[in-house]
This record gives structure tokens, sequence and C-alpha cells, in this order.
């Protein structure tokens, strides 16, 4: 079936963002992270437009227009950007081209469109003359995991996309590997994961679940209706555990369930929200 093209329309105001925008999650004391949700006052989108709401990504079929209201209307929700009083923040979100790797990358501040490491981990590290001019760091997802990692001190914070792939990759012991070069151990981190599709939703042919309990044996699930899942945010949550990160939030969202979220399963055309770090 073709699905519904999207309606005409023009580009929201930055100015129409409300409290429903973020959901925050404890970071530590010093820096501050938080999940968007596709609520967003300000847009003018037809209910039949699947890009409709806050969508932050630039390679889902969006028109660029859109995706760059949304980015700045986010910012200017996160005190970043330049306010309505002509006020400008103390620096950009950096984002990353995500792959389902287990590439980790540093952030930068993006010279023009598609400027943006290739990875599916950013980190943002003040002490890092690269990360001038970068205020935090955003991982994109309509249903992989949204890991959030901060220092307790805040100066080195990270944002990991942690897909199915990404997750049995490795790419959170990737992220802490760097983290540990940087000075930062795992016992000195605070870690948030976000919206996610869960465990009893995730329906996955047993072959693949099997695979995947092979290489990380957290992950397993039963779907609601009584089929081979997986459950990857569980699986992050294991790999940060036995790497021995203590401090450890989990938001008990599904994107597949709750339709504040965009959800790549149950709309494969959609768009995608954030987590995003704001170092200290």
């Amino acid at each position: 079936m073709t699905p519904d093209a999207p309606s005409p329309r023009s580009a929201p105001e930055a100015g129409g963002v409300g409290a429903p925008l973020l959901l925050p999650l404890d970071l530590g004391p010093a820096a501050r992270g938080v999940f968007t949700t596709r609520l967003w006052p300000g847009d003018t989108a037809s209910h039949h437009d699947p890009y409709r709401g806050l969508n932050l990504a630039a390679h889902v079929g969006d028109s660029p227009e859109h995706v760059q209201a949304a980015r700045r209307a986010l910012e200017l929700a996160l005190g970043l950007g330049q306010g309505a009083d002509g006020e400008v923040g103390p620096g950009v979100v950096a984002w990353m081209d995500q792959v389902h790797s287990a590439v980790v990358a540093t952030a930068y501040r993006a010279g023009g469109r598609g400027d943006v490491p290739r990875a599916d981990a950013l980190i943002l590290d003040r002490a890092d003359p690269r990360c001038e001019g970068v205020a935090g760091v955003g991982v994109l997802v309509a249903d992989c995991v949204p890991l959030l990692l901060a220092s307790q001190d805040g100066r080195v914070v990270a944002a990991v996309h942690a897909g199915r792939r990404g997750m049995l990759d490795g790419v959170v012991a990737a992220t802490l590997d760097e983290l540990e070069r940087r000075g930062v151990g795992a016992g000195q981190l605070w870690a948030a994961i976000g919206p996610c599709i869960c465990g009893q939703c995730y329906e996955v042919p047993e072959q693949m679940q099997a695979a995947s309990l092979a290489r990380e044996s957290e992950c397993g699930s039963r779907t609601r209706w009584g089929t081979p899942g997986l459950d990857v945010a569980a699986g992050v949550q294991a790999q940060l555990a036995r790497a021995g990160v203590e401090h450890v939030v989990r938001g008990g969202w599904c994107t597949w369930e709750d339709e504040r979220f965009y959800s790549y399963r149950r709309e494969p055309v959609t768009g995608r929200m954030a987590g995003v770090v704001l170092a200290g």
C-alpha cells in the first residue's frame, strides 16, 4: 500500500514550542539530559503528514525547511541559539550521520549541510578544541535506543545511537572506552536511556533472537502476543552495568505504543525524535 503523500505546508515558527516537547532524565549534578517528543504546538502540518510535529531528521524525506525550523525550535527550548530578544545562547547542538555502527566521533560545529561525522556515538569534551562552539550533542531515533552519558562534573558528555546492530556490535563499549581515554571512568558516569521500542513490542524472527542472545544474553524477550522479541534497552543496560556504570536511569516510554513519539515500526515513513545532552 502506498502511504499518503504529505500535505503542503509552510515551515512552522520556532516560537510555538511548549512544555510537552522535552522529557528530562537525571544525568548528574552538572549536565542536562532531555528527550524530545513529536509534540510541537507551532507545527501546522496536517494530521496525515508522516513528519508532523518536531521531526529533527534531515534524512527521512521531510523538507529541509521544516527540519531546520524544528532544530531551531529545539535549540531555543534548550536555551541555545538566538532568542526573540536577540540574545545568543552558548552554542549549538551537534549531530551525526548515524549508520548503525560502533564508530565513536568527536563533536564539532558543522560548517554546512551534510557536514557531520559518520558515527553512532558523539562525544563533547570541553577540553577538546575541536568542540568549540558546541553546547550539546544529540542522537536521532524512532525505535532505537537513545543513550546519553555525562561525567560527574559535566565536562565530558556523549550521545549514543544503540539500535539492535549497534548494541550487538559494541557501540556502548566503544563509547565507554573513548570516555576512559579522555579520563572519565565508568564509575564517574551518569547514564540515561530514553524512549525506544520495548521488548514486549519488538518482534523478531526466532533465528534473529537466537543470534542476538548469543552475543548479548540479556536482550531476549517475549512479545505481548507470545512470539520471540528483543529488548535492546535491556541489552544496553546490562552492558553499562557490566562496565561499572552505577548511575543509570531508564525511561519507561515505548515508542511503538505511545503516539507522542515517532516509531518506524508503527509508521515506516515517519520522523525522528532526539536525545540531547548539554555539557556543564
